[in-house]
């Protein structure tokens, strides 16, 4: 049972509501100042200088390769991994901690634009149009990210904070390889919970899959196009490649049957052939091609077992083709090498977030499975605390003309800052 008087919870809900124009601003800024993976140094330099100006204890966490390539959840490093660093705030309470600990995650890195002309305003606007705030990154996650440090800012507006430790997080590299939040976990911090508020359309999330990127390179016989029969094309060669992942694929999906949380999702494993970099001269047979590929797995299935079977598959396509048996293919891990994970329902820390939902939107939390990739995995898997995903509704994530509801934003808010004040406990400032 919640130990939260009504009157209280009442007032937290008043308070987030009494700085939401402060925090659509906030928000607004961050998404201005866009930064693309490798480029977040100056939006990560105004999240330390907002921690740090609440006097919280900040701290910049530099990714650090060697130590995470040590551990078997690391996302794989490339050219393009980034460099910008996590960036970490640390509330203590006065005196011993009078309720349970607390980390609040959100990643602060953003996929790419796309074609900027496919959108009706500039991809970085973070434009207001009724209740919708709109920008890349806006509703993933840089709106969570706001949401995480207002409702701490709601506790102190009516003179109160939490009463045991929380621990902001900042991360990057959740678009590409998850070394961001592992890079916390590694360097030590822990909590009794943990809440990321990515766009979830207020829900919680159950199950996640893994993630795994990689890169298939097939290199052919360069002739001129008039003696095409003389020569090989890269380009379809690679092509006989993804039929057989599309083979793969297949068989990984059949595997849903008896998997509660995947049974009843159409296809939860896709392989995304996301990227191809190919010939030099539309008047030659192109001599290479390279793709770049995204695959999802079920949660129990390891990384490098799945990347064994996707080694194998791209090696048996090869072996049973004439031109590629002579010229086999290269496969590079490049990104994601992830596993999935279950939340297990019934924990206290989700008995809170349902309290704390309920009072907020004065509906019951749903829950629902995703075949994203999720941060909370880290938590999950490696720190064995519940993980809890829960987050505004939005759209367009990934795509054109990216919001989030204004209103599902506040109502989120009042949520993660009730859910602190009940599992935290507070004491006055």
């Amino acid at each position: 049972m919640p130990t939260l008087s009504p009157e209280l919870a009442t007032s937290i809900a008043d308070s987030v509501a009494q700085g939401f124009k402060d925090q659509l601003t906030y928000t607004q800024q961050l998404v201005r100042t866009g930064g693309q993976r490798g480029e977040e140094h100056a939006v990560q330099k105004i999240v330390y200088d907002n921690f740090h100006s609440r006097g919280y204890k900040t701290t910049q966490l530099e990714m650090q390769k060697q130590l995470l390539s040590q551990h078997d959840g690391s996302g794989k490093f490339s050219a393009e991994h980034s460099q910008a660093p996590n960036v970490i705030g640390i509330h203590e309470p006065k005196a011993q901690a009078q309720g349970k600990s607390l980390i609040l995650n959100a990643h602060i890195d953003i996929v790419p634009t796309g074609p900027v002309d496919l959108w009706t305003r500039n991809p970085y606007s973070g434009d207001i149009e009724g209740d919708r705030l709109y920008g890349r990154g806006g509703a993933d996650m840089r709106a969570g990210s706001a949401a995480n440090l207002y409702a701490l800012d709601a506790l102190r507006r009516l003179g109160l904070q939490p009463a045991s430790r929380v621990i902001l997080e900042s991360v990057v590299e959740e678009e590409s390889t998850g070394n961001g939040t592992l890079m916390t976990h590694l360097a030590g911090y822990r909590a009794d919970a943990v809440i990321i508020p990515e766009p979830m359309d207020e829900k919680l999330v159950r199950a996640n899959t893994g993630v795994l990127w990689f890169q298939v390179e097939v290199k052919g016989i360069p002739v001129h196009v008039r003696d095409m029969s003389t020569g090989t094309n890269a380009i379809d060669a690679c092509w006989r490649v993804v039929g057989g992942l599309r083979e793969l694929e297949k068989e990984w999906n059949e595997k849903k049957i008896g998997n509660i949380y995947f049974e009843n999702e159409g296809h939860p494993l896709n392989l995304n052939v996301a990227k191809i970099n190919a010939g030099d001269w539309a008047s030659s047979v192109p001599s290479w091609c390279r793709i770049d590929c995204r695959i999802a797995i079920f949660p129990g299935v390891s990384a490098k077992s799945a990347a064994e079977e996707i080694e194998a598959k791209v090696n048996e396509v090869a072996c049973n083709d004439a031109f590629l048996s002579q010229n086999m293919p290269t496969v590079t891990w490049n990104g994601f090498f992830s596993e999935g994970y279950v939340l297990e329902p019934g924990s206290e820390a989700e008995k809170t977030l349902q309290w704390a939902h309920q009072q907020a939107t004065g509906k019951e939390l749903q829950s629902f499975t995703t075949a994203a990739y999720l941060d909370t995995r880290v938590h999950s898997l490696y720190g064995k605390i519940p993980a809890l995903c829960y987050g505004p509704i939005s759209s367009n994530i990934h795509g054109f003309d990216e919001w989030v509801s204004i209103s599902s934003l506040q109502r989120v808010t009042t949520a993660i800052a009730l859910y602190i004040a009940e599992w935290c406990g507070v004491e006055a400032v």
